[in-house]
């Protein structure tokens, strides 16, 4: 069960200068150099396309819009401008890296709908056998979980860098027999694709506080700052989003 460190390395390394360079930021809008700033943000933003380009092909597949309507440019455009304009609301560098994500949110957020959904799949999640889990994945995979990247995604080589993986669901010692086994019979990649799947069918909120707590190991605090909403909420979001994960795990994957 084991996480890149690397990955989560070079995201530390990343907040790291993102915080650093909010000071020369400030000091080149004051001086109205603006030619200066755009190049200095130029270097933070390919990380942040990358969270656009994930929340876009996820949009996407929940059929919020068709693909090709939007393309991440559009969103890292008005980004720009929004940081040029804006970026005296932080009030301290340590803040600045939430904020663009903050930004970035509400920016994506005026065209995906956290939509309606059929709450069918969360009723029934305890029910599914394997064969029908087997199905589902099989379904899942040729609807082409990989036609709906874009053109502008592949010059990242760590796009869609989701590794998801037992210790993002189970954190009880009491699961720790049940996480040796199917980590010993599945593999990393049978695994991370499970937990894709069933994430695929679940409401767009609940997809997003995972990948933010999992992908950008964001705390519970800084993602109800990103999602303007309650410390509170987030953790049940969470809580439910775990408590899915692990049900079909079980269920999946439960062995005599």
């Amino acid at each position: 069960m084991k996480i890149k460190a690397s990955y989560y390395q070079r995201k530390k390394e990343f907040r790291l200068f993102v915080t650093t360079t909010f000071p020369n930021l400030i000091k080149l809008k004051k001086e109205g150099k603006q030619a200066s700033f755009n190049e200095l943000v130029l270097e933070i933003i390919p990380q942040i396309r990358q969270y656009v380009n994930e929340r876009l092909n996820t949009a996407i597949k929940k059929g919020s819009f068709s693909k090709g309507k939007y393309k991440a440019d559009e969103f890292i455009d008005q980004l720009f401008i929004e940081i040029y304009e804006n970026i005296e609301e932080v009030e301290n560098e340590k803040y600045f890296y939430l904020w663009l994500f903050k930004k970035t949110n509400e920016l994506l957020e005026d065209v995906i709908v956290e939509e309606e959904y059929d709450d069918l799949f969360l009723r029934n999640i305890d029910a599914y056998s394997k064969p029908e889990w087997d199905e589902m994945q099989e379904k899942y995979s040729t609807d082409g979980d990989g036609d709906l990247l874009m053109i502008e995604e592949l010059d990242d080589m760590s796009y869609n860098h989701n590794d998801y993986s037992l210790n993002h669901v189970f954190v009880e010692d009491n699961e720790k027999d049940f996480i040796e086994k199917i980590d010993k019979n599945l593999g990393a990649e049978a695994i991370k694709n499970h937990i894709t799947m069933v994430l695929h069918n679940l409401p767009l909120a609940l997809q997003n506080v995972f990948e933010l707590y999992t992908n950008q190991q964001l705390t519970l605090e800084e993602i109800a700052q990103i999602r303007n909403t309650t410390v509170n909420e987030v953790e049940q979001l969470l809580k439910k989003v775990k408590k899915v994960l692990k049900l079909s795990l079980f269920n999946r994957y439960s062995l005599d």
